[in-house]
């Protein structure tokens, strides 16, 4: 069957531009349209599914190299990631991986036209773009892997993070990558702090120009497809990703840039009270707790049956950054976290046994604000995410406490990479990509449809509870005093702490997936993620189509 080439690859749907980069008549979708499996969330939401839940993966050859590509179509639901489509996306890694390592050859394109978590599925996503991640780290080992965004949308949210993990990026003069939509920072920022009507500032400061020149993207190229394949040409030799490994130098140059003291949305003395920040000093050993060259990056040390390591972001009401005086994640913690893993990975090289790791979280979001996205805190947090998965993938076992908010780019960034994620069972412990009014922004729902929608779809609640219920925690803590714990209190955090860290058995080499999809809890509510695993295994060694364009 003759597939006509597309010119463009910013005009053209998801499918189209899969095509346009394979060999003719050699491309193969798997889990198409035909194979209907849909999200399961959105009628209930009264919102319309797509087959393909937006995500397509196809297999062929590229100049008759073995290929897969991944195209996200941002023309249905902003290309947002959802339970279905994220599943999608880490099944066709994982497997790919799996060919890797048994030798066979395989180039890995993938591109990116997307807002990052689909809200409507929220947690959902969330834990789908972290096992995609971690994957995506892991892949890298044995062979690069090249991301392409368009125009149109861009990469925003998670996947910008993700993005971040890339051996090379190619960009075409259109596109735009960041954190934070201009739309989301208004709201939570105020008009003061990015005005999103202003579409040339909003080019300035994430447009691909500014990317290139800050050497956060490799390839700035014209939207046509021949200068995309030339440039994907040249990117398969890229296996290093300096992006994610200049911790030390990223972080130097930040502790001195200029950067604007003051913004005119900060809150007037904010508190520095900190959960994450009691819970360290009052885990640690006695005189252990120090300060990195950040100082909303506390390390310390706890003797459990060994020392382990442990790690929390607390607040800094002089941080020279205003949007992160409250808690928030932002550029200078995603470097200072990496740097600090750096250091712990490196110290441990040439010992048999790794040190634990435990992240306290306590993360009201990422931080909002123009000079974030400026300078890129897309990938400030993707150097931490690499870190974490780097450290796993080493022999470091890695728990998380989740004792305050985990939300959104802070909490991939800090606790989703880990093996075992224990939480105290307590209101004010929230997991979500984004507070309820931005939310409700960006959704267009009212705050009271948002949350009716939770009763039937457990992913878009904020809840500690119903983010178990995912199978996402392995355990959750009550009947302690959560913000002033006594001695009696913290031992029996320890407890929980040792428990999950001895249940780790040799899992650093498997995917997130791997244990968190193998709960009860999950075998329910992820039912979804696990039958996209199981049915791309079948598709993925099957070569060829019939010309209905099913998989044979």
């Amino acid at each position: 069957m003759k597939i006509t080439i597309p010119q463009s690859l910013a005009e053209s749907s998801a499918r189209d531009k899969a095509f346009a980069l394979l060999d003719q008549n050699s491309a193969y979708e798997l889990l198409g349209p035909f194979d209907r499996l849909r999200s399961p969330h959105l009628e209930k939401q009264n919102i319309v599914p797509q087959n393909d839940d937006g995500v397509i993966v196809m297999k062929g050859t590229r100049n008759n190299y073995p290929t897969c590509v991944v195209s996200i179509e941002g023309n249905f639901q902003g290309g947002g990631i959802g339970e279905v489509s994220g599943a999608k996306i880490a099944a066709a890694l994982e497997l790919a991986l799996s060919d890797l390592k048994n030798g066979k050859e395989l180039d890995v394109v993938i591109i990116l036209d997307t807002g990052g978590v689909r809200l409507q599925e929220a947690n959902y996503g969330l834990l789908a773009i972290a096992e995609i991640q971690q994957v995506a780290v892991q892949l890298q080992e044995y062979t690069p892997i090249i991301g392409i965004i368009p125009g149109r949308i861009g990469s925003f949210g998670g996947m910008s993070i993700t993005a971040g993990l890339f051996n090379a990026l190619i960009m075409t003069k259109e596109a735009r990558l960041g954190l934070n939509g201009p739309e989301v920072i208004e709201q939570e920022a105020g008009i003061t702090e990015v005005n999103s009507s202003d579409r040339k500032a909003t080019y300035l400061r994430i447009g691909s120009h500014s990317r290139k020149q800050q050497t956060l993207i490799e390839f700035l190229v014209d939207d046509a497809v021949d200068a995309i394949q030339k440039a994907i040409d040249e990117a398969r030799g890229m296996t290093e990703n300096a992006r994610v490994t200049n911790n030390k130098e990223n972080l130097y140059h930040l502790l001195r840039c200029d950067v604007t003291s003051k913004s005119s949305s900060e809150q007037n003395n904010p508190s520095i009270d900190s959960r994450g920040l009691t819970w360290l000093e009052q885990l640690a050993d006695i005189g252990s707790v120090q300060s990195t060259n950040v100082p909303t990056i506390q390390i310390g040390q706890v003797t459990l049956d060994e020392p382990v390591h442990v790690l929390s972001i607390t607040k800094d009401n002089t941080h020279r950054f205003p949007r992160v005086r409250n808690g928030e994640f932002g550029l200078l913690e995603g470097y200072a976290i990496a740097d600090v893993i750096d250091q712990w990975i490196e110290a441990d090289a040439n010992r048999e046994r790794k040190t634990p790791i435990i992240a306290i979280v306590d993360v009201v979001s990422q931080a909002y604000g123009h000079q974030e996205e400026a300078l890129g805190l897309h990938q400030s947090c993707a150097a931490a995410v690499h870190a974490y998965a780097r450290a796993r993938l080493h022999g470091h076992k890695i728990v998380a406490l989740v004792v305050g908010k985990a939300l959104s780019a802070a909490f991939l960034s800090h606790g989703l990479q880990a093996d075992r994620i224990v939480a105290f069972d307590d209101p004010y412990v929230q997991v979500h990509v984004m507070s309820k009014q931005s939310a409700a922004k960006v959704t267009r729902r009212s705050l009271s449809e948002l949350e009716r929608f939770t009763k039937d779809v457990p992913a878009m609640a904020y809840d500690i509870q119903s983010f178990h219920s995912l199978g996402a925690t392995d355990s959750l803590i009550n009947s302690i005093n959560f913000d002033q714990p006594s001695e009696k209190d913290a031992e029996q955090v320890k407890d929980q702490l040792l428990h999950q860290l001895q249940s780790i058995k040799n899992e650093q080499k498997h995917h997130l997936s791997h244990h968190r999809l193998r709960n009860e809890r999950a075998k329910q509510t992820r039912a979804a993620s696990i039958i996209i695993r199981e049915e791309m295994a079948k598709q993925w060694h099957i070569e060829g189509r019939n010309n209905d364009g099913r998989t044979k």
